[in-house]
């Protein structure tokens, strides 16, 4: 049971209360199903004739008469002795002789369960009881009694409806939000419909997908591609290079050369200076003297060594000249090719992320009108973005303005037009709207309580 109970509810307790003080025994309570009969009979008999000796029983289809008898005398008295053959009535004064009691209060809910036979028995103890005895009865149609009073059961108010509404759910909903005040009128004050209601299936919440993902995907593999053609180009650039330096070292011959030091170095006795003169070209060489074998004279065999140093190092250094300058032709040309690659630019420049500008809102200047203004409200969405693609679509640069509240923890962006002082001028100007824009359902906004609406980003 709720700790709090409503106004008018509270009047109905107190009436019903009334109705017994004036003499009114067998009271029932209509009203149909979830305009809270139950728990006005808990509240009736928690709240009120607190020394009285109380019954309460919910009545369902399934339970017959004599187990609806013996629910209703065992809260009544202490450990009774019921006879199932006697009526309700009967056991009730064979009770009272036993175990004397001052007043006795009965609640029974769902009464429309009731046989016909307890009914008449309740009414006649109502009526004929020895001591007092107060019967209230709830159900959704009327009972087969004649003398009861019957109180109708009203449903709630527009304002206990918010009101009711309010204890169970902090956040609530602005009064001219099209989709609460729709439900409020739907539920037609019902209680049991009002607490149905559900802040996060009611609320209209436009979800875009993002798109920037998959430009990113796009971007990164562009530029992965473009890196891979780079690579590509310079490894055939440098093959194509080495190739022509090493085709330009072999048609000089310049490792056919031997360095004068080697030579220098090698004993003039050692066979390996032998063999490397062999491969020196004979033209270089002095000439030495043949043997005439047919005039059995044989001339002496003379090696002029400095001669042949003289002819091996002249020869050293103008390999050794001709391999520098070759070398300092082909290098320069060679070692500038890599760096005169100019690198090719990637995407990145070409197609830049888009970047997601900073919140703005006019809530400056709906601070600065006065408050007795009114706008006409357009949309409320909680995506800024939406805001933007709604303003330029209807042509509404010049006119709208958007602020920032927070409804439900979320930020929400709202777009309005004008600062009227007049509610006709308003209505002039919510009738002059388009058809596309009277589809959402525009609707009037005093300046005070955009004011409101705008301070709640502070909470």
């Amino acid at each position: 049971m709720q700790a709090q109970i409503l106004p008018s509810r509270a009047a109905l307790v107190d009436r019903i209360a009334l109705q017994f003080e004036y003499g009114q025994n067998l009271i029932v309570l209509l009203g149909t199903s979830g305009l809270g009969k139950s728990y006005m009979l808990e509240t009736f008999i928690t709240d009120k004739y607190n020394s009285f000796n109380k019954a309460f029983v919910q009545v369902s289809a399934s339970v017959n008469d004599v187990s609806l008898m013996s629910d209703i005398l065992e809260q009544s008295f202490n450990s009774p002795l019921i006879d199932h053959d006697l009526s309700l009535s009967e056991n009730f004064y064979q009770l009272l002789q036993q175990q004397p009691c001052e007043a006795c209060l009965w609640v029974l809910d769902n009464a429309r369960h009731l046989s016909e036979e307890l009914l008449q028995e309740l009414e006649l103890l109502a009526k004929n009881s020895p001591v007092t005895l107060y019967i209230m009865l709830a159900s959704q149609s009327k009972l087969a009694i004649n003398n009861a009073v019957e109180i109708y059961l009203e449903p709630l108010s527009a304002h206990e409806s918010k009101q009711l509404m309010s204890w169970y759910f902090p956040n609530l909903p602005y009064d001219e939000d099209p989709v609460f005040s729709a439900f409020l009128n739907e539920a037609n004050g019902n209680p049991s419909l009002l607490l149905a209601w559900q802040p996060t299936e009611h609320v209209a919440d436009i979800i875009k997908k993002d798109k920037v993902s998959w430009r990113v995907h796009l971007i990164s593999l562009l530029i992965i591609i473009m890196l891979l053609i780079i690579g590509l180009l310079y490894k055939n650039d440098m093959t194509q290079w080495w190739q022509t330096y090493y085709q330009n070292q072999q048609s000089q011959g310049i490792d056919t050369a031997i360095p004068a030091s080697k030579i220098t170095a090698i004993p003039s006795a050692n066979k390996e200076v032998s063999n490397a003169n062999s491969d020196i070209s004979k033209a270089d060489l002095p000439l030495e003297p043949v043997s005439d074998k047919s005039q059995g004279n044989v001339a002496p065999h003379k090696n002029d060594v400095p001669a042949i140093m003289q002819s091996l190092t002249r020869q050293a250094q103008q390999s050794a000249q001709s391999e520098q300058s070759e070398q300092s032709e082909a290098l320069p040309q060679s070692l500038n090719t890599p760096e005169t690659i100019e690198p090719i630019e990637s995407d990145d420049k070409e197609s830049p992320q888009p970047k997601i500008s900073n919140n703005v809102s006019d809530n400056a200047w709906y601070l600065a009108q006065p408050d007795n203004n009114t706008a006409v409200q357009l949309l409320a969405v909680t995506q800024e973005k939406i805001t933007r693609e709604f303003i330029i679509q209807h042509n509404l640069s010049q006119r709208a303005k958007v602020y920032q509240t927070k409804r439900n923890n979320k930020v929400w962006w709202v777009v309005t037009i004008g600062s009227y002082a007049s509610l006709a001028d308003a209505k002039s100007a919510l009738s002059a709207l388009s058809s596309a824009l009277r589809k959402n359902k525009p609707f009037y906004k005093k300046i005070s309580k955009i004011k409101q609406e705008i301070a709640r980003l502070d909470q």
